[in-house]
């Protein structure tokens, strides 16, 4: 554990300090986010925050390797590479469209294309259960596994929307699945070390970030960043279930199919948010991906919440969904669910009072 978490600290630093230099590039190479209509920020802000992640993490996931803890986690999944360098290939996509404002088809086109060969060269579900049958086909496996990962990658795209916002979620909903996975390495399997190491530099590389995003405003991450960071956070997720095999087994408990089930509880809000998005613009016969003000963080502006408030709450939904889904490994689903409900009650009212307010004060008037 104690090696996770320098690691940990590492990632952090070594991006700390990388992201002013990143700023730099960002604005000699003219990758400056200008102020939209649909934007919350007030001038145009430097991206290819991204680039700094990837640096944090590229740097200590190679320092990891001289830990003997480590040495068996690189000898036998051999997916850490190929996943390594699909996500130099994510960012840098994502840094093209930070600077030159890509077409989202071909963006789309591009994710679709480095995840295929990531799924090809060993990063891929092994086999999924649905409705009392086990797909096992591997071209049908490669499909699931990148339309996992691409969605992933949109959602914590479509989320970041505010300062500090996808790196705050990301850093939240990984350090639950840290906890997860580090844990299934004494209960279920050794496989999950090498989810432990991905989820811990994720966390680390996300924290390096904040100081220069959350309320400095100094530098946005922007698609390169975005991108990354769901990529990876999916890969951490992929590169565990991708070892489960679905057996009779596995199937009497709920804590046993957590490794299926955690990924989409962990990123709920950026998921919710995004399937969202895609219908309301499916309806109004507009791309899935063309912008808009309505993103779950606009709403909550819109009812009354500072950006500040509306960024924690959202953290505190994120740690809510994703740290309850990860205790059922510890604790019976019947003591978690009671648990679960009561906070998000709780948490749900915190969420409206200012509409509630707003409701009052007009009435009275």
């Amino acid at each position: 554990m104690k090696i996770y978490f320098l690691l940990t600290i590492i990632s952090g630093v070594i991006t700390f300090l990388v992201t002013p230099l990143i700023r730099l590039l960002a604005i000699r190479v003219g990758a400056v986010t200008n102020v939209r209509q649909r934007d919350v920020h007030k001038v145009p802000t430097p991206r290819l925050g991204g680039l700094a992640m990837l640096i944090g993490f590229i740097i200590t996931f190679l320092i990891a390797n001289w830990f003997q803890f480590l040495k068996p986690v690189f000898e036998t999944q051999k997916q850490l590479f190929p996943m390594l360098l699909g996500a130099i290939g994510i960012c840098l996509l994502g840094a093209a469209d930070d600077k030159w404002d890509l077409d989202w088809l071909l963006k789309l086109s591009g994710q679709i294309g480095i995840c295929i060969l990531v799924a090809i060269n060993g990063v891929q579900l092994l086999s999924i259960p649905i409705m009392g049958q086990t797909v096992s086909s591997q071209n049908s496996l490669i499909v699931f596994t990148v339309l996992a990962i691409v969605a992933v990658m949109n959602a914590v795209n479509f989320v970041d929307g505010l300062d500090g916002l996808a790196a705050g979620i990301v850093a939240i909903s990984a350090s639950a699945f840290w906890l997860f996975s580090y844990t299934l390495t004494f209960n279920m399997t050794s496989y999950a070390s090498a989810s432990s190491l991905i989820s811990a530099l994720l966390v680390g590389a996300c924290l390096g970030f904040l100081p220069h995003n959350f309320r400095s405003k100094k530098i946005f991450m922007g698609d390169s960043g975005s991108m990354l960071l769901g990529y990876l956070m999916a890969c951490s997720t992929i590169i565990v279930t991708g070892n489960i095999e679905a057996d009779s087994s596995l199937i009497d408990s709920l804590p046993a199919f957590m490794p299926m089930i955690l990924p989409f509880l962990v990123l709920i809000i950026p998921l919710i948010d995004m399937a969202l998005a895609i219908i309301r613009r499916l309806l109004k016969k507009q791309s899935p991906f063309a912008p808009d003000r309505m993103h779950l963080h606009h709403r909550m502006l819109e009812i009354g919440h500072t950006q500040i408030t509306a960024i924690l709450i959202l953290y505190l939904w994120t740690a809510l969904f994703a740290y309850g889904s990860s205790l059922t490994l510890f604790f019976p689903v019947k003591v978690v669910i009671p648990v679960v409900v009561v906070c998000a009650g709780v948490l749900l009212g915190i969420t409206v009072i200012p509409h509630i307010a707003k409701v009052i004060r007009e009435d009275n008037f």
